[in-house]
C-alpha cells in the first residue's frame, strides 16, 4: 500500500487492539488483491438514535490504481449482531472483499457489460408489415403484430425503434418492435 491505513474512531475511544485487528484485515486484503493504494476505516460508536441505537457502524474506503474507489458505507440495519464491534468490523471487511472481487473482475473484463436491444430505423411501410434498417445496414422484416402497444399506425419512415431479431422463413425478422421516444428513450 502506498499510503498508511487511516483509522478514525467516532463516538468511541481509540483502542490499540482494534487498530491492530483492522491493520491485519487490511493487510490480508492487500495480499489477496495487491492493488490497494490507500485505505481509510471509520469506526462509529453506537448512536443515540432510535433506529440504530446500540449498533456500531464501520465505513471502509479503498482506493485502487487509477483513482477507482471501493466504498463500504452501509449503516447497520436493526441487526443486533452489529451491537458487537468485532462482528461489525468482520461484516464490513467481508463486504469489502466481495466488492474488491467484483472490481477486480470488472478491471480484468470478466464481467459483461449489459447491452440494450438493437436500434433500427423504419425504412418502408406497407398495410400490415414493414422493413427496418439495422445499425449495420441490414434490412429486417416486421409484421404489424410485432409492434408493441398497438403502435403500428404511429410508425412512419425514419422512426427509430428497438427490436428483437429472430430467423424468419425468408431471412431476419423482428419479433418485437418498440418505438423509441425523444433522446432514444422508450415511448
Amino acid at each position: 500500500m502506498q499510503v498508511p491505513v487511516e483509522i478514525d474512531f467516532q463516538g468511541i475511544e481509540p483502542d490499540a487492539s482494534l487498530r491492530a485487528g483492522i491493520a491485519r484485515r487490511v493487510e490480508e486484503i492487500e495480499t489477496r488483491f495487491g492493488r490497494v493504494t490507500s485505505c481509510r476505516v471509520i469506526l462509529k460508536g453506537p448512536g443515540g438514535r432510535h433506529k440504530t441505537g446500540g449498533l456500531y457502524g464501520v465505513n471502509i474506503q479503498l482506493v485502487l490504481p487509477g483513482g477507482k474507489t471501493v466504498n463500504i458505507d452501509r449503516t447497520p440495519s436493526a441487526d443486533e449482531r452489529h451491537g458487537k464491534i468485532d462482528f461489525a468490523i468482520n461484516d464490513a471487511f467481508k463486504r469489502a472483499r466481495r466488492r474488491l472481487q467484483d472490481a477486480a473482475r470488472r478491471l480484468q473484463g470478466q464481467v459483461k457489460a449489459s447491452e440494450g436491444p438493437p436500434v433500427a430505423t423504419v425504412v418502408q411501410l406497407q398495410d400490415d408489415y414493414g422493413f427496418l434498417e439495422s445499425a449495420d445496414g441490414r434490412e429486417i422484416y416486421f409484421h404489424r403484430n410485432s409492434v408493441l402497444n398497438n403502435s403500428f399506425n404511429r410508425l412512419k419512415a425514419g422512426t427509430r425503434v428497438t427490436f428483437a431479431e429472430v430467423a424468419g422463413d425468408k431471412g431476419p425478422q423482428a419479433s418485437t418492435v418498440r418505438i423509441l421516444g425523444k433522446h432514444g428513450l422508450r415511448a
